[in-house]
């Protein structure tokens, strides 16, 4: 049986994403709070929660300095922004600053719970739509290949055809489960091919990966 807490200052919200939860995982007991400060007791008072889906734009939030109070204060529970934001930036430093995934308010039910169920298998959630929104602005794109530098083409031509099947699917947010089912193979062999990712492109987890590789052309790599 999951323990979620919701927090989340508007009550309507609250109730769709109680009544999101409850279709999906009937089993689940769901606490919920309007502001950081009364997150935080939560958090303290259920150590054993097993998530959090926090607001980002609640009363004491500070933008994503409440995140970082929350990971500080409960280290041990992963968190979920939850937020109406659909800048690629926002998502990118929420993950940054310690979030398992990042659900937009507009996503379909059917989505959320399936996000849901990503992030309580363990798994980063992260929206494939906004990943891979494309920067007009070329300052803007300079700005973010400084904050997260692309991979070296030598180090992407290291991967095996397969690895770059699986690294192109990451970036597009994909579960290990639908990496799998999309490529026909089993689970034990992505999580096979995401180690060798990982230790081929020298980047210490999975988020690190999708940083670097959200604007790769993978047609590019493929074709040889």
């Amino acid at each position: 049986m999951y323990k979620i807490l919701i927090a989340d200052d508007h009550p309507l919200f609250r109730e769709a994403i109680t009544n999101v939860i409850e279709s999906g995982f009937p089993e689940a007991e769901t606490f919920e709070t309007e502001d950081l400060e009364s997150a935080l007791e939560l958090a303290q008072q259920h150590d054993d929660l097993d998530l959090v889906l926090l607001d980002l734009n609640m009363p004491g939030m500070n933008g994503l300095n409440g995140l970082i109070s929350l990971r500080n204060e409960a280290p041990t529970i992963p968190v979920v922004i939850v937020s109406a934001e659909d800048d690629k930036q926002i998502v990118l430093q929420a993950i940054t600053c310690g979030a398992v995934g990042f659900i937009s308010k507009s996503s379909p039910r059917a989505q959320m719970t399936e996000a849901l169920q990503q992030i309580l298998d363990g798994n980063v959630y992260l929206p494939s739509d906004i990943i891979r929104q494309t920067e007009q602005d070329s300052n803007r794109r300079n700005r973010r290949s400084n904050e997260h530098p692309q991979i070296a083409p030598e180090l992407l031509s290291s991967l095996t055809r397969r690895q770059l099947l699986v690294l192109e699917r990451m970036a597009k947010g994909e579960s290990n489960k639908q990496i799998a089912y999309n490529l026909h193979i089993a689970e034990t062999t992505v999580k096979a091919h995401v180690s060798a990712i990982l230790r081929k492109l020298g980047v210490h987890n999975r988020v690190q990966a999708i940083l670097s590789a959200s604007d790769i052309d993978f047609a590019q790599y493929l074709r040889r």
